[in-house]
């Protein structure tokens, strides 16, 4: 079982986000797995630096693996400029960036170039043709493809890793993990309810999933108090509590605040578990664990990431 650091760019500036991640280091956290936005989810937030970016100064400045989410349907990065990015990066950090999660997206952070925003069916199609594209050019092939959406002449990568990361997919649902499973090297997922996860991977396996690695993005609200961390999980990460349709859909940071206005804090209490000691934490890693997660990226949504590191250090990772 590895134990991951999620760092969370749209809550904390890129210089930040860059010490935690270090802390993190420091903390007993084996690896790193970092969103990918162009804009947060809430004003509240506040933060939203260029991951690609930021990623060749995180693995500079330490020794961590990484993982991070993508979008490659064309809309901010076409698929030959993702793998352009991609294998830059792994070749000055050889197979530091284990996997890529590619996912169909979001109008929050899509939107903004001015493409429209299709639906679900159209973005789940150019997921497909985008991640193809970008296996491809990984393995050092010439691409030309005339995806209307993708167009893609001769696009060929010169400088390559020895070894490209593992593409994984993004799944929210079932219905999306089942058209993962046919090509994605294996899944990452958000912490639900036991038995929502379970048909998750259910749903990936018995399309081609099955024995291919499952990777989790467990969210918690850490603090002293359950009080206090109930507030940082709604003062914070109340976007926790929208529908996965919705949540591709609304445009702005705006939108989203509008949308969740009446959410009361005890609200977010079935989204978002609050963890004041050791126990409710390794509680939930044994949870995911037994679900068949290999991988968890723990993501504190609390401001408080130093008090959360030396939690991790005394609590969690001393036990285990």
């Amino acid at each position: 079982m590895l134990i991951g650091y999620h760092a969370s760019h749209e809550q904390f500036s890129p210089s930040e986000l860059l010490e935690y991640v270090q802390a993190a280091e420091r903390a007993g956290f084996q690896a790193v797995m970092t969103s990918d936005h162009l804009a947060p989810w809430s004003a509240r937030q506040g933060n939203s630096g260029n991951n690609w970016v930021w990623l060749g100064a995180a693995m500079a400045k330490t020794n961590l693996p990484f993982g991070s989410l993508a979008i490659p349907g064309g809309w901010r990065y076409h698929p030959v400029v993702l793998a352009h990015l991609v294998a830059t990066l792994s070749e000055m950090f050889p197979e530091r960036l284990r996997w890529i999660a590619l996912g169909s997206g979001e109008a929050l952070n899509e939107h903004a170039v001015g493409r429209g925003w299709p639906d679900k069916t159209e973005r789940n199609e150019r997921l497909e043709a985008g991640s193809d594209i970008i296996r491809s050019l990984l393995a050092g092939a010439t691409v030309s493809s005339d995806h209307p959406s993708l167009r893609t002449d001769q696009a060929k990568l010169w400088s390559l890793p020895e070894k490209p990361p593992i593409l994984f997919g993004a799944a929210l649902t079932p219905g999306t993990a089942s058209r993962l499973g046919e090509w994605a090297d294996g899944l990452v997922t958000v912490r639900k309810p036991v038995h929502e996860m379970k048909q998750i991977i259910e749903a990936f396996r018995t399309t081609g999933g099955g024995g291919k690695p499952l990777a989790l993005q467990l969210q918690v609200s850490w603090a002293p108090t359950v009080d206090e961390a109930r507030m940082a999980a709604w003062h914070e990460w109340r976007n926790a509590a929208v529908k996965p349709d919705l949540l591709a859909e609304l445009k702005t940071p705006e939108e989203f605040d509008a949308a969740l206005q009446d959410v009361s804090p005890e609200e977010l209490d079935e989204f978002i578990p609050l963890i004041t000691n050791g126990r409710d934490l390794l509680d939930l890693i044994e949870e995911s664990a037994v679900c068949g997660f290999n991988e968890i990226y723990i993501h504190n949504v609390s401001r408080d990431q130093h008090g959360f590191m030396g939690f991790m250090a005394e609590q969690v990772f001393r036990q285990l």
